[in-house]
């Protein structure tokens, strides 16, 4: 008997065409062939798969993607990851779109649209990693995500921060909590996550540091003045907040959430008009406080003060690896900023102007 050749083969037309016939007859193209596994797990239904990736993700995440993916899970539930086209997740995009949520500041549901590819690129990349498709049957990856508008966000002048702290300091059931929260922000530019994650145990008083954990679990040590540091040592003291809990309490020891925030910034909108006219936040204090540090102190300070990595910042370019700002430098932009000596600071540091602090 002749042995059958198991080297590569030279098909003939007709062995081609025969081929093709049968892959048509069985509704199989050639590309399946090649990216469909052969013997790859059952792909899950949404209803089934977005429980297990959202157990897998950090809490931050969660809680961004997680309404989107409660969106997707009540219009997709019942349908398999596989399914969905580039062409239907465009068409959810500009349902999500078109009935979110109509708020003062709305920019006809960009923001809605680019958080629900974001949340949906999510499921499949963990579904990639799970073998569940492959990159060439991932439809998220193949739809653009809404062109981000430039932020309307900018610095708060000195006279506008100055109502704000009066505000904050004179009305309220509880303007100590308030004018704290007000001076950890305007002092350390951190976001909302990384104060209310703040324990006691993240206090340094000998160096005048606080330990923020932020968005993207990064951390950083941040240096903070005196009299911020005796406020905050005082806060936790006082109201009964546990070393290893967190730092920001009210006065009867239950922490404080994002609520709190709200209920500020309602009232001081309430009082100052131009505040709720602009949509003055948090943020804004992050935003001024880092405009200032960069007008006097250059970019590679502002940048560390925020607490930027060069995952953090795509467009910063790859100069940043050598300019890289020491803590000791944001200590010195931190006594500039207060007028108050710091520890770390270096000792020759000026500046032309100081944020206005309302004491308390």
């Amino acid at each position: 008997m002749t042995p059958h050749p198991t080297g590569p083969s030279n098909p003939s037309s007709a062995d081609l065409d025969a081929a093709r016939l049968l892959l048509a007859r069985m509704g199989v193209s050639a590309e399946e062939l090649l990216t469909t596994p052969a013997d790859g797990p059952p792909v899950p239904t949404f209803a089934e798969y977005i429980p297990i990736v959202s157990a897998a993700v950090t809490d931050g995440t969660r809680r961004v993607y997680g309404s989107y993916w409660n969106r997707i899970h009540d219009h997709w539930g019942h349908r398999r990851l596989d399914e969905p086209t580039p062409s239907e997740i465009k068409q959810l995009v500009e349902h999500i779109k078109t009935h979110v949520v109509a708020r003062r500041n709305a920019r006809g549901g960009r923001s809605a649209g680019e958080h629900l590819i974001a949340a949906l690129r999510c499921l499949y990349r963990h579904a990639e990693n799970d073998a569940l498709i492959t990159p060439a049957n991932n439809p998220a990856s193949k739809v653009d995500k809404p062109r981000r508008l430039p932020s309307t966000r900018q610095a708060v002048a000195d006279t506008r921060l100055a109502e704000i702290n009066h505000i904050a300091a004179t009305t309220g059931n509880d303007p100590a909590l308030d004018t704290l929260i007000l001076r950890l922000h305007t002092e350390t530019a951190c976001r909302r996550g990384g104060a209310l994650a703040l324990r006691p145990q993240d206090l340094d008083p000998t160096q005048c540091l606080i330990f923020l954990r932020e968005k993207g679990e990064t951390v950083r040590w941040q240096p903070v003045s005196p009299t911020l540091m005796t406020h905050l040592q005082h806060h936790a003291e006082q109201r009964g907040a546990p070393r290893t809990g967190q730092l920001l309490r009210y006065t009867n020891s239950r922490p404080i959430t994002t609520r709190r925030y709200d209920h500020l910034w309602n009232r001081i909108g309430t009082r100052l008009p131009w505040a709720a006219t602009q949509q003055i936040s948090t943020h804004w204090l992050r935003h001024t406080t880092l405009t200032w540090v960069e007008r006097n102190f250059g970019y590679a300070i502002a940048r560390a003060y925020a607490g930027h990595t060069e995952s953090s910042s795509g467009d910063a370019g790859t100069t940043t690896t050598y300019i890289r700002a020491t803590i000791e430098e944001i200590a010195t932009a931190l006594a500039a900023l207060t007028s108050e000596s710091h520890p770390l600071a270096q000792p020759d540091h000026t500046a032309a102007h100081k944020i206005n602090f309302n004491k308390r």
